[in-house]
């Protein structure tokens, strides 16, 4: 019995002892395993510099791109602008040939524009007036203004007739005035009709006539300009104090019309 106990504490004794000794190394693989971690950690730290800025390419090529598109920019811009007026340079000629090539074209142009082309007011000198008696309407004259003159010219208002001897002028219906002055090219022509009397029996008794006085307005209705057109009326002509004369118009048919 006694022997057993004492092999049982041995035994125990020794147990302790393994356990103890297993403990210390453990113990000692751990701190040396830390220690060689942390001092890999340290040494890794260490030997790693801290990462300095790569060149940034983006950068450098927008502020290389900048420079350049600035430069060309300016230099396209500048170009296109001033070639027109300052790298063409003028065709060479002698000055005798633009001399007359500049006086005759200013010439001509001067002729055409200017004096041809400008209006003047149609009286007797630059036309020539007819008279014709119609069918249609009964009673009534045609009276026909045709532009023989080199310019065009304005026929202002209505004709303003004399009979024979007659003291009054012809009276003018108002209500055939046109929108506009009619001006005649040369060539063209204006007309006018007249109504040779009345209602039968409003007045004094129609009398024959044989000759016509034509006289032309200016700008203002009053009066008349230019010299005068005379006329032979037409044979078996009878007028009365109630008739009328239209404003000229541009066609026959309008003035015919009243």
């Amino acid at each position: 019995m006694r022997n057993h106990r004492i092999r049982t504490t041995a035994l125990a004794a020794t147990a302790l002892l393994a356990a103890l000794s297993l403990t210390a190394c453990s113990s000692d693989d751990g701190s040396s395993s830390s220690a060689k971690a942390g001092s890999a950690a340290h040494t890794a730290v260490k030997q790693s510099p801290p990462p300095t800025a790569a060149p940034d390419k983006n950068t450098t090529d927008a502020d290389t791109g900048t420079g350049t598109g600035t430069g060309t920019g300016t230099g396209t811009g500048t170009g296109t602008g001033s070639t027109p007026d300052n790298t063409v340079a003028p065709a060479k000629t002698d000055g005798k040939s633009a001399g007359k090539n500049s006086t005759g074209s200013t010439n001509r142009a001067g002729s055409g524009s200017t004096t041809s082309r400008t209006p003047v007011t149609c009286d007797g000198a630059n036309t020539k007036t007819t008279v014709t008696k119609v069918s249609r309407p009964i009673n009534h004259l045609l009276l026909t203004l045709t532009n023989t003159g080199g310019r065009p010219c304005y026929a202002y208002y209505a004709p303003k007739l004399r009979f024979d001897d007659a003291q009054a002028v012809f009276p003018i219906l108002d209500d055939s005035r046109p929108q506009a002055v009619v001006t005649l090219d040369p060539g063209q022509s204006a007309y006018a009709a007249i109504g040779l009397t009345g209602e039968p029996g409003a007045g004094p008794a129609p009398r024959e006539a044989t000759h016509l006085q034509v006289h032309f307005s200016g700008r203002s209705p009053e009066g008349s300009t230019g010299s005068p057109a005379e006329l032979t009326l037409p044979a078996n002509t009878y007028w009365d104090d109630n008739g009328f004369v239209t404003f000229w118009q541009t066609e026959m048919a309008d003035a015919l019309s009243y």
